[in-house]
């Protein structure tokens, strides 16, 4: 399921993460217990969300880039 639509925004599984992860620095595996998806889903929609700039990746925990934080206001 992609979480970023041609047009490059976040489709509807896309914001799901981003919401998850707009709380705190969240691992990957954090992310996938709140939302109850799987983590090789939740992985690489990480991935995807991170390349197209709306999350950052410190030490193997994801935040909300500044960009991310515009769309969720």
């Amino acid at each position: 399921m992609p979480c970023i639509s041609p047009d490059g925004k976040p489709t509807s599984s896309g914001m799901a993460l981003l919401k998850a992860v707009g709380e705190g620095a969240l691992s990957p595996e954090e992310v996938s217990q709140k939302t109850g998806r799987p983590l090789y889903l939740v992985r690489s929609g990480l991935r995807e969300l991170k390349t197209a700039g709306l999350l950052e990746e410190v030490e193997g925990r994801y935040k909300l880039a500044e960009k991310a934080k515009l769309l969720l206001k």
